[in-house]
């Protein structure tokens, strides 16, 4: 199979073969053509799979296909959702790549930065736009946005945008949209929720699932090593160091373990950023630069990260903490062995831990080989401490006292993360970075 067997039009073939790629993943065979055919379509995919240039490549064709020559401000015909600012850009960056030959324009519009220079690019005229649902929301709000024109809706990673509270704001935005549109929905997951969802939108869907139900990619090798709690920074380090890597993802839970981390790993030596919701757009985006040009060696993140980076051939991620919620660990761990690259993935588990290690391994349907280091051997003495799901806490290891991803950084701050002011900062292009906003 090849992209010109996919039916695609010369000027997509020809910025396809820029970028590279002969060959399409499963999802692109199977999504592409009944996205041209102009089929709703329902899309599950492990991340990493080519999920974007999946739905990317046939929107722009269909938008092609669809030009009207109309007088004035041009409408934005095509409207994708997604659930954080990182995924965003990653989104119309692909828009910009795959549709650099096609007379299309394109934006994207979040939170965190200001507002103005949104407003200025909507006004330019667009066909695409890419966004997340609360900065959405704002320009609705200020008038900024019309969305009644829009032919093709595409909302992905749905999944983690009912996780972080968004469902009021999708239906807000959908009661905005015509009702004869085509409806993409694309999702690392179908929980009963989001079949319930989809059943809502969808007018008989195209249904591609082309990996199994929350199942890790078989392209990453991974493994747990036992460590007590007060040691894994110290054992991290040790890896990192005795093992000369130069690019570490690396999860932890909470905001503030994020940034102290960086902190500690800078003082052993170890170039480090932390990258999440109560940073600054400019300093994520510059975090995230950093470690894809390999001037900082680690990335430190919360789950807002776990499904909103594409680095090509990331060869480490590290589970300094283990995920409260076992899907979690999937998405995580997605962030390596994409595209058909290996990668490693390992997790530092203290016995606070244990429980979620078994759900994680429960959710896999197999255990996850355990390698102990001599020089790092838990104390049996230890016993488990029950990891506090509620907000806060000090103790930025293996689960005492620690936020939950969800809770701490999840349903009730999602919108002030991704829309960047809120009541009690409400001027345009205000930053907003509310004491609740997403991890």
């Amino acid at each position: 199979m090849s992209f010109e067997s996919l039916g695609l039009r010369a000027e997509l073939l020809r910025a396809v073969t820029e970028k590279g790629y002969t060959t399409p993943t499963p999802i692109q065979t199977q999504a592409i053509p009944p996205v041209l055919e102009g089929r709703d379509l329902m899309g599950g995919a492990q991340t990493g799979t080519g999920k974007t240039a999946g739905f990317t490549l046939p929107l722009l064709q269909r938008l092609m296909e669809s030009t009207k020559t109309e007088q004035g401000r041009r409408p934005i015909r095509a409207l994708v959702l997604t659930p954080t600012r990182e995924l965003a850009a990653q989104v119309e960056e692909s828009v910009v790549t795959y549709g650099k030959y096609l007379p299309l324009r394109s934006t994207v519009i979040f939170g965190g930065v200001k507002i103005n220079p949104q407003i200025a690019r909507l006004r330019s005229g667009i066909d695409i736009l890419v966004a997340t649902p609360g900065r959405l929301l704002d320009h609705v709000g200020q008038r900024t946005v019309d969305l009644s024109k829009v032919e093709i809706l595409v909302l992905d990673e749905a999944d983690r945008m009912l996780d972080m509270g968004f469902i009021r704001d999708i239906r807000k935005v959908l009661a905005l949209l015509p009702k004869q549109k085509q409806t993409l929905f694309f999702s690392a997951t179908f929980s009963d929720e989001i079949k319930r969802l989809a059943n809502e939108l969808l007018n008989a869907p195209a249904l591609i699932e082309v990996a199994r139900h929350n199942t890790a990619a078989e392209s990453v090798r991974q493994v747990v090593h036992p460590v007590d709690n007060k040691r894994k920074r110290e054992l991290l380090s040790f890896l990192i160091g005795s093992n000369n890597w130069k690019q570490v993802l690396v999860f932890n839970r909470t905001k503030h373990g994020s940034n102290r981390l960086a902190e500690q790993l800078n003082t052993d030596g170890i170039t480090a950023a932390a990258i999440h919701g109560n940073k600054s757009q400019g300093a994520r985006t510059k975090a995230l630069a950093d470690f894809k040009s390999g001037k900082v060696r680690v990335l430190v993140a919360t789950d807002i990260a776990a499904r909103g980076l594409d680095i090509d051939q990331l060869p480490h991620v590290v589970n300094f903490e283990l995920p409260n919620v076992a899907e979690d660990y999937v998405h995580r761990i997605g962030r390596t062995g994409r595209a058909g690259n290996a990668g490693e993935a390992m997790s530092l588990v203290c016995v606070d831990e244990l429980k979620l290690l078994k759900d994680i391994e429960r959710l896999l349907k197999r255990e996850i080989p355990k390698v102990v280091f001599d020089d790092f051997k838990p104390d049996p003495s230890i016993k488990a401490e029950p990891i506090n799901m509620g907000r806060g806490g000090k103790n930025q290891g293996g689960g005492r006292n620690q936020g939950s991803g969800r809770n701490a950084g999840g349903n009730r701050a999602a919108n002030d993360n991704n829309r960047g002011y809120t009541a009690a900062n409400k001027r345009p292009g205000g930053h907003g970075h509310s004491r609740r906003s997403a991890g």
